[in-house]
């Protein structure tokens, strides 16, 4: 447990002694006592009465992730196309349209001028070549699974013959736990998820069953290269192929090609039933002489499956195991003291946040914006949003859930470096939009962007800080050279300023700039000195001597820019709109050339005139950061609860943006790493507890096993 105290020291203290120390920490207590981690996860489980089309629940182990109705399956899509549509989604299900005329990057290249220089970037996205490349490869729905319901007189039940619906998630042990009526006939179903394996498991049981009402349908689809929400084509079955290649009477194996595509579904069930065709891509499980009880599990894999699957039974106990160590490791904060009437939303938030990265963003490949429950940009990941997915795992004690998805880093390396290459640069530089082969998709935003640039020097000092050996030295070591050498050969010498610039083109974290006549972001400008530095550090962790090229950057990049008292958004502009990330200077970042003074008037003007319902999930808790660095705690927590429409956290524990991206987890993962932060602290932090809490007399904040923010 890591307080301002040790525990136990607090206890053996003087009254006197102890009642200074509280007055000291202001209002906020420390975790005297263990935190009852089962009671706060669980008095947050979402618990729905009736459908919703803004939370189905799902469960998932971060590679691989179910999203489910209220009947615990995928009953009824239509209900929730218009909210969080239903999806099967694994990091590896990936699939191309067929490439005839065998487009390139090349052909979506756009020369630009770089200070007289020609620079070319993957801009085209209007031509027949920049779409294919945008959208291709795009991620599948794996399949829909879903239950038939029969009424009385033989005729399919809808969706409003249910009755009596109840569904919880139960945290502590994964398990999504649904009960609902027919008819009067109750229906119970657990649905679970392997922790290790990209299998579901199910346990029905109703009297449906005994009177042959209730079947398993299992359902597949073509890949949707559109840009929405839902990844299936239903509307193209000649496109694809679903095979039954094993059959007996617990077992069926199936194969589902998609042009290049190929995957396996594997569905083991007892008591004995029989897989029956519905349609082209479609199956029924119909249980044979059964009881009221059905069990069965379904596995899905770009390989072979195993002979034996895991059964109900086992899947719940792996299930279980895993979950209970996950709660009960890790960090902890729990805010049930306090009497500020937005704590309990707050801790609300911080659960399921914590819920809802772990199995979606805690996998082997960067997530995309919307996880694995559905598609957003076609389903491919942005590495600027890397850092709001998942650099929360380092500061809550979970460094080994960030360290899944930084190995493809490496292994895409030589294209990043060829990128480099191409445009005139040493190192490498990293995509932004992108999917798992490492080919970026054009884009007139996107390839511009280079605030991604020093985020592999990020994730990498994050590791060293929670585990500073040789080891972690060495297995980031390349990339983070590459990357500081990419980001050094990019800032160009300016001989009449006598300084070192940042564009153009660049677009900002702050997108809404003219490439062509933007330099000198502030937040880019400060990332690239700390980056820099700290790629300088590793070098001389490894034993080796600084780079001078290196340093000349760093000594004379541009001062970051301001006018009238604060600092503006990029150089000679202050835009009120998008992203406030030149607030990420001092909050994101340790600030080590920020003035506190000129960055605490910055913040309050970004509160006064920002054009808020413009802004995107994660810069709420940007913000908060960056009041709490400044000493601004009250306005910390007001930024991290402001109420308004893209701060919203559903009852499902996503955050909310609009419509069409009705889930967007860097929201998620960045109220993590605020909380953390202005939990535990920061290097320079106040020397007391919780610093980015008020210490107003309404904040009680016991925290464990959280670790410092940079």
């Amino acid at each position: 447990m890591q307080t301002s105290i040790r525990p136990g020291v607090f206890e053996r203290m003087p009254r006197l002694l102890r009642l200074a120390c509280l007055v000291w920490m202001g209002s906020t207590a420390m975790a005297a006592e263990p935190i009852d981690r089962r009671d706060l996860v669980q008095r947050h489980r979402p618990v729905l009465g009736a459908l919703d089309p803004l939370a189905p629940l799902s469960v998932g182990n971060g590679e691989f992730a179910f999203t489910a109705d209220v009947t615990g399956l995928q009953t009824f899509p239509a209900s929730y196309a218009r909210g969080i549509p239903l999806g099967t989604q694994a990091h590896w299900g990936w699939h191309s349209f067929p490439n005839p005329k065998r487009y390139r990057l090349e052909d979506a290249l756009v020369a630009y001028d770089t200070h007289g220089r020609t620079v070319v970037y993957a801009s085209e996205t209007r031509s027949e070549a920049g779409r294919w490349l945008r959208a291709n490869p795009h991620r599948l729905g794996l399949g829909r699974i879903g239950f038939e319901l029969l009424r009385e007189d033989g005729t399919k039940a809808e969706v409003d013959d249910l009755r009596a619906v109840e569904q919880t998630l139960d945290l502590w042990t994964g398990a999504l736990l649904s009960r609902f009526e027919m008819e009067g006939e109750t229906v119970r179903v657990s649905t679970r998820c392997h922790p290790r394996l990209d299998l579901l498991a199910v346990r029905v049981e109703s009297p449906l069953i005994r009177l042959k009402r209730l079947r398993v349908a299992f359902r597949f689809a073509y890949g949707a290269g559109r840009f929405g929400k839902e990844p299936e084509d239903w509307s193209r079955p000649d496109a694809h192929e679903t095979t039954l290649v094993r059959q007996t009477t617990r077992r069926v194996d199936l194969v589902h090609t998609l042009d290049d595509c190929c995957y396996r579904v594997g569905v083991a069930y007892r008591p004995a039933g029989r897989f029956v065709p519905a349609d082209r891509h479609g199956y029924e499980l119909v249980p044979v002489d059964a009881g009221e009880c059905l069990e069965f599990v379904v596995a899905f894999s770009p390989q072979p499956l195993a002979e034996d699957l895991p059964d109900v039974s086992a899947t719940r106990s792996a299930c279980e195991a895993h979950w209970a160590r996950f709660w009960s490791t890790g960090g902890a904060i729990d805010l049930a003291g306090s009497t500020d009437p937005r704590a309990a939303e707050l801790e609300r938030r911080i659960v399921l946040s914590q819920y809802l990265t772990a199995i979606q963003c805690a996998g082997s490949l960067p997530p995309q914006e919307t996880g694995l429950t559905l598609n957003s940009w076609y389903g491919k990941f942005h590495l600027e949003m890397h850092w709001w997915h998942a650099a929360h795992f380092a500061l809550w004690d979970r460094t080994a859930l960030l360290e899944k998805s930084l190995p493809w880093y490496a292994s895409i390396l030589p294209i990043a470096r060829q990128t480099a290459r191409r445009q005139g640069y040493r190192g490498a530089r990293w995509p932004k939009m992108v999917g798992p082969d490492g080919r970026e998709g054009p884009s007139g935003v996107g390839v511009f962007l280079i605030w991604q640039q020093p985020h592999p020097i990020y994730y990498a000092e994050l590791c060293y800080r929670n585990r500073p050996s040789r080891a972690t030295l060495t297995a980031y070591r390349d990339v983070v050279f590459e990357t500081a050498e990419f980001m050094a050969s990019y800032a160009r010498w300016d001989e009449q300023t006598r300084r070192y610039v940042l564009g153009p083109p660049l677009i900002p974290a702050q997108e809404c700039y003219n490439p062509e006549t933007t330099t000198n972001p502030t937040f880019e400008l400060e990332y690239w000195r700390w980056g820099l530095q700290t790629a300088q550090l590793w070098r001389e962790r490894l034993g080796q001597p600084r780079c001078g090229p290196w340093d000349d950057v760093i000594r004379r990049l541009s001062p970051l820019p301001g006018a009238d008292g604060v600092y503006q958004t990029a150089e000679g502009i202050w835009a009120n709109t998008d992203h406030p990330s030149h607030l990420a200077a001092c909050g994101v970042l340790p600030g080590g050339r920020v003035d506190r003074p000129t960055m605490r008037r910055t913040l309050d003007r970004v509160r006064r005139d920002w054009q808020w319902d413009r802004t995107w999930g994660w810069d709420y808790p940007m913000a908060a950061m960056t009041a709490a660095r400044v000493g601004e705690a009250e306005a910390a927590v007001d930024l991290l609860m402001m109420p308004v429409a893209k701060n919203r956290y559903l009852k499902n524990g996503h955050n909310w943006q609009s419509d069409r991206l009705p889930v967007y987890l860097p929201g998620n993962g960045g109220l993590l790493a605020a909380v953390a932060m202005m939990a535990a602290g920061w290097d320079g932090a106040p020397d007391r507890h919780a610093p980015g809490f008020p210490a107003n007399g309404r904040w009680t904040v016991r925290w464990e096993r959280l670790q410092r923010m940079p």
